[in-house]
C-alpha cells in the first residue's frame, strides 16, 4: 500500500460524529458501504442553496453545516457527491480547516470497491502500469489517485490535479488534420474544447446516446462545421441494446431502459480515418476499446479514456489498448473534480 490509511477502518475508529454532506445516488451508495461494515453515521446536511424545510434522506432530516456544528461541533464530514464547480470545490475545503472531510471512493458503476483488500489483491498489477506510465505528472497522479481512493483524503487529489489546458501544452499535439471522435459528447462541451484547440479539422463525429441530451447537443453545435452526429451507444460490437436515458452523465446502458442502437467504432463509416479519439462512456471504456480493436490496431489514433467510472479502470484500460498495440506511450492526467471524476488516460 502506497500509504498506511484506509478510509473504513479509520472511519470504525472516528473521534467525532459522522455526518454525511450530500444526498441522492452517491450518499446511497456510501450508506451502503457504511451499513456492510457498521459504521453508524449520525446527520446529514447540504449545501444552503439545497436545503429544504422537513426534507428526509435515509430517515434523518436533512439540515445544513451550522446547524450540525451546534449539536456535535467538530466532525468527521463525507462528502457524498461529485462536482468540478469551483464554488462547489472551495466550500469543501474551507469545511476541512474545521473539520475532518473524506470524499469516501465508491464505484460509479459495478460493485467492487476500491478498498485495503482490492488493493492487496491487485497490487502487482498496479505496481506494473505505475512503471509504464511515461513522465513524472503520470506516475504522480496515478500514486495520488490510489492514495485517495485508500484513503478518502482530497489533499491527494488536489496536489496532483492540473488545468484542462495541460496536456495540450506538453503531449498532445493536435495538428488541422484531425478527425476527432467524441464518444460521450454530452451536451457539446468537449466538441467546443477540440474546436478551440485547432485552427481547422477534417471533421467530428459526436456520439451521444440519451436523446435528451442529444437534441440539446444538436441545437448546441449547429454552426460547427464538418460535424456528424450519432445517436446511439458504444459498444464492443453493433446491436440493439437497452439504455437508461436520465438527461444527465449518469445515463447508462442497462437491462432496464428504452431499446436503442449500440455501435461499436469499428463499423462507423469514417473509422479509417480517425485520428483522434475522446472517451467518456459511463463505464463502457473497456467494452469500448473492443468495439475499436480493428481502428486502434491500424489507425494508433491518439485518446483519452475516462478511468474513473469502475474500480479496476487504473488497471484494466491501459492493459486493454496495449494488448492491441504495445507502442503508445501512456499519460494519466487528473482535472479539478471531486472525487476522483475527471481522472483520464491519454494514449499517444
Amino acid at each position: 500500500m502506497l500509504n498506511n490509511k484506509d478510509i473504513w477502518d479509520n472511519l470504525k475508529n472516528s473521534p467525532y460524529p459522522i455526518v454525511l454532506y450530500g444526498m441522492g445516488n452517491g450518499a446511497d451508495k456510501i450508506i451502503k458501504v457504511l451499513e456492510e461494515k457498521n459504521i453508524k453515521f449520525e446527520g446529514i446536511f447540504s449545501s444552503d442553496d439545497f436545503k429544504r424545510d422537513g426534507k428526509t434522506f435515509h430517515g434523518f432530516p436533512v439540515t445544513t453545516l451550522s446547524e450540525l456544528e451546534k449539536r456535535f461541533g467538530k466532525m468527521t464530514v463525507l462528502m457524498c457527491f461529485g462536482s468540478a464547480r469551483k464554488e462547489v470545490i472551495e466550500n469543501v475545503k474551507r469545511i476541512k480547516q474545521n473539520h475532518i472531510l473524506l470524499a469516501p471512493d465508491v464505484p460509479v458503476y459495478g460493485d467492487i470497491l476500491f478498498d485495503k483488500n482490492f488493493y492487496f489483491a491487485k497490487k502487482n498489477e498496479h505496481d506494473g502500469i505505475l512503471r509504464i506510465l511515461e513522465d513524472d505528472i503520470s506516475k504522480k497522479t496515478f500514486s495520488n489517485t490510489v492514495n485517495y481512493k485508500l484513503s478518502g483524503d482530497t489533499d491527494y487529489l488536489f496536489s496532483c490535479e492540473v488545468s484542462t489546458d495541460e496536456p495540450y501544452n506538453s503531449f498532445l499535439s493536435l495538428s488541422n488534420e484531425e478527425t476527432y471522435l467524441d464518444l460521450g459528447a454530452y451536451r457539446g462541451d468537449t466538441v467546443f474544447e477540440f474546436q478551440n484547440r485547432v485552427n481547422s479539422y477534417k471533421k467530428i463525429i459526436a456520439v451521444e446516446p440519451d436523446i435528451k441530451t442529444f437534441n440539446k447537443l444538436s441545437f448546441a453545435v449547429k454552426n460547427v462545421k464538418n460535424i456528424s452526429l450519432i445517436n446511439a451507444a458504444v459498444w464492443n460490437k453493433t446491436q440493439k441494446g437497452r439504455f437508461i436515458m436520465n438527461g444527465s452523465r449518469g445515463s447508462s446502458a442497462s437491462d432496464k431502459g428504452s431499446e436503442i442502437d449500440f455501435l461499436c467504432v469499428d463499423d462507423i463509416t469514417d473509422s479509417a480515418d480517425i485520428t483522434y479519439i475522446k472517451a467518456d462512456v459511463e463505464g463502457a471504456e473497456i467494452d469500448f476499446i473492443k468495439g475499436a480493436k480493428n481502428t486502434i490496431k491500424t489507425n494508433k489514433p491518439k485518446m483519452q479514456i475516462a478511468c474513473y467510472h469502475k474500480s479496476d479502470d487504473l488497471i484494466n484500460i491501459p492493459k486493454a489498448v496495449l494488448d492491441i498495440r504495445s507502442d503508445y506511450k501512456v499519460y494519466m492526467r487528473h482535472f479539478p473534480s471531486l472525487p476522483a471524476w475527471d481522472t483520464v488516460y491519454f494514449f499517444i
